[in-house]
């Protein structure tokens, strides 16, 4: 998952020097960063964005103290002191020397007294992005052997600059013009300075292989000039879960397609949302790894039984979220001052997880991981309906929110792969494609933003009555929301399942068969997605639509020839010895004279002709 927090003068620069850029132990004051990450035993930062090149920087480049401090800690250029000294050889004053160095607008206009009391804040300098696997995924990268943590921690690295890559070419905006009202898209990249850590902020040192992105603020306007400016820290909020769920795909393929696991979802808690895991590896080790998971799940019911005492109902998604981060910070414990580094780090996790379960749970875990994704990939069909997964996310977001947003269809889109695949790779643009299709079928806008809510009457065209059969779902309080969202995605799956059974045989739909739209208006028909052998395949089912259609027009054609020779047969028979007299008709009583359509035969068992 991703966390998103803000770097501020101040306190937030002192976090960020004295914990993030040395790992989760604690740095003494005086000791120098360098020395201070091999005593950790954590790798130095790196710098990482297409932004680097306006600043002279390479991706790839180890972020110095000096460069942390200038970027990240006053929003001056990397090299501001060598440029400074430049200036003033060359005549100009201290004052112009340093402004040159200043990217955009220097943190001291805030506190000028001539600043508008509307910007009479704390700026913020950077965006703290931390990037952290599936639990099960620490669980392999501590116990298994180096090659195991290896290809792990590549999958992170490739995920995690997949997914920041992601946010520079479509969400990343910078501010424009008095007050930032105007958004643009920003002109060379993101200025990202990476720090990877190895554990968790437990009492008990616990396996957490996560990484610290922190995104400088500054970048350049997209105008002739190139001039600097701050990024707008709304688009990067608005869109963090799905850049969250983006990120789960990612490290998804990476694992399966480098180590050949498989994954399957966990309900973590009944009702919610289930997490995706490696298939294989024992639930217990979960609970091992998660000590900070269950500290929080144990501070969570008090905070929830006050919500629903204040409010009368449950709390929401959005509410839940909010109580879940309330009690991870009233659980929160102090770092540790011991720096440990990562080899004694994982010879530790290995005898605790030994001497818990015992050493045939841990040396066998690749293994079984490997035995449990055949049976998955033996299983699971990974198939994408364009249709069917446009019904499900519209209809899960409906149900949870009521009015949403895009970001909010493509998350849940990106979260239908995930469960859908079970970590095979996916077509790129294929969760653009789905929330397309969800736009452009199946919703309908309200108000004047960018707001939207299902189209009912799309989902059930022509059936009035059926039309509300999701809004009591929306308002009922006893079930789970995530539990609501999936018995109505269920239902309108079957509706589509229906039409397009009653289109294929070509029979008329009966009552019950609502007609569904097949396709998106603004993408190709996605029934005839597949080929083999040059011939359309149905995705879901694999039945091949050519074949039956053909053998329908053979067997018609069949019976319309069988039926001609028939008739020229009796004609000719007729012919030859005249016409075959008919039995008298039986008596029947008046009672049935009134009677009306087909009689069957009296001791016959046939159907009726």
């Amino acid at each position: 998952m991703i966390s998103m927090s803000s770097v501020r003068p101040g306190a937030g620069v002192r976090y960020l020097f004295r914990g993030v850029m040395v790992g989760d132990g604690h740095r003494a004051a005086g000791t120098p960063l360098r020395a201070a990450q091999d005593e950790a035993g954590v790798p130095p930062g790196v710098w990482k964005g297409r932004g680097l090149a306006a600043l002279g920087l390479t991706v790839g480049d180890v972020v110095t103290e000096r460069q942390a401090e200038l970027l990240l800690g006053e929003g001056r250029h990397p090299d501001a002191d060598q440029i400074e000294r430049e200036l003033l050889a060359l005549g100009k004053s201290p004052v112009q020397a340093r402004r040159a160095t200043v990217l955009g607008r220097p943190i001291e206009h805030n506190r000028s007294p001539k600043t508008e009391k509307a910007k009479e804040r704390t700026p913020w300098l950077a965006m703290d992005l931390v990037f952290r696997a599936p639990s099960t995924a620490h669980i392999a990268w501590a116990l298994g052997d180096d090659e195991t943590r290896v290809v792990l921690e590549l999958c992170q690295d490739i995920a995690r600059d997949k997914t920041l890559a992601w946010f520079e070419d479509s969400i990343a905006e910078i501010r424009w013009r008095s007050g930032g009202k105007i958004r643009k898209p920003i002109r060379d990249g993101l200025i990202v300075a990476v720090f990877r850590h190895y554990e968790s902020r437990a009492a008990e040192s616990k396996p957490l292989l996560h990484d610290h992105a922190v995104v400088s603020i500054r970048a350049r306007r997209p105008d002739d000039k190139g001039t600097w400016g701050n990024l707008s820290a709304d688009s990067l909020m608005t869109h963090i879960v799905a850049a969250d769920t983006l990120y789960v795909l990612y490290f998804m393929e990476e694992v399966s397609a480098r180590l050949g696991w498989a994954w399957e979802p966990r309900k973590v808690t009944p009702g919610r949302r289930p997490v995706m895991e490696i298939a294989g590896i024992d639930q217990r080790l979960i609970g091992w790894q998660s000590t900070r998971r269950q500290q929080i799940e144990d501070a969570l019911p008090v905070l929830e039984a006050k919500y629903e005492e204040k409010h009368g109902h449950e709390p929401g998604e959005r509410a839940g979220y909010a109580l879940a981060c309330q009690a991870a910070d009233q659980t929160r414990p102090p770092k540790r001052t011991e720096l440990l580094s990562l080899t004694v780090l994982r010879t530790r996790w290995r005898a605790s997880a030994i001497r818990a379960f015992g050493a045939c749970t841990v040396y066998r875990l690749a293994e079984r991981a490997l035995a449990a994704a055949a049976a998955v990939w033996a299983r699971v069909r990974p198939v994408i309906d364009v249709v069917l997964a446009a019904v499900d996310t519209v209809a899960v977001v409906y149900v949870m929110r009521g009015a949403f947003a895009r970001h909010h269809l493509l998350a849940e889109a990106r979260r239908h792969l995930a469960y859908a695949l079970r970590g095979r790779p996916h077509k790129p643009g294929l969760d653009e494609r789905i929330v397309q299709a969800a736009v452009d079928d199946y919703t309908r806008p309200i108000g004047r933003g960018r707001r939207m809510t299902a189209d009912l009457r799309a989902l059930y065209p022509g059936d009035t009555e059926d039309q509300g059969v999701l809004r009591p779902l929306t308002r009922k309080r006893t079930a789970p929301p995530y539990e609501r969202a999936r018995l109505a995605a269920g239902a309108l799956a079957a509706r589509v399942h229906a039409a397009r059974r009653a289109e294929r045989l070509g029979s008329r739909p009966r009552p019950y068969a609502i007609a569904v739209p097949a396709a998106s208006r603004s993408r190709p028909r996605p029934l005839h997605a597949g080929r083999k052998g040059g011939r359309l395949l149905e995705p879901e089912t694999g039945v091949d639509v050519d074949a039956v259609e053909q053998s329908r027009q053979t067997l018609e054609a069949a019976a319309a020839e069988l039926a001609a020779t028939l008739q020229d047969s009796r004609r000719a028979r007729e012919a030859a010895h005249g016409p075959r007299p008919q039995p008298a008709p039986a008596a029947i009583p008046p009672s049935h004279t009134q009677q009306t359509g087909a009689q069957h035969t009296p001791g016959r068992t046939g159907g009726v002709t």
